[in-house]
């Protein structure tokens, strides 16, 4: 049985028990489709509390994922080994130059 075979058997027997249970009509078709309205109509079977109803929507929840569009998660590059002494020399630089400045201040105000 194909992936999108067994989407449109596990949504005709959600919507079967939907409309016995609640009167709620489903597309079966575009629920085997279409991400969004799968997931709305799982969301609806879990709030619903039957257990037949949450084991299906767990079901077709599953049989969906292929097609959820895959995160890819950008990676920060790594920094080089070169990049970090300018970054520190720079650093320390700026920092004997505040102190510098700050002991010529005080010096200023003493004298």
């Amino acid at each position: 049985m194909s992936q999108d075979s067994a989407r449109i058997a596990l949504a005709a027997r959600i919507h079967v028990l939907l409309r016995r249970k609640t009167g709620r009509v489903t597309d079966t078709e575009w629920m085997a489709q279409n991400l969004a309205y799968a997931s709305e109509v799982v969301r609806l079977c879990r709030a619903d509390g039957d257990e037949e109803l949450v084991a299906l929507a767990d079901k077709l929840d599953a049989a969906m994922q292929p097609l959820r569009p895959r995160v890819v998660r950008p990676v920060a590059p790594e920094p080089s080994a070169t990049s970090w002494p300018d970054s520190m020399l720079e650093a320390d630089a700026g920092r004997e130059r505040d102190r510098k400045v700050e002991q010529r201040y005080v010096g200023r105000l003493r004298g």
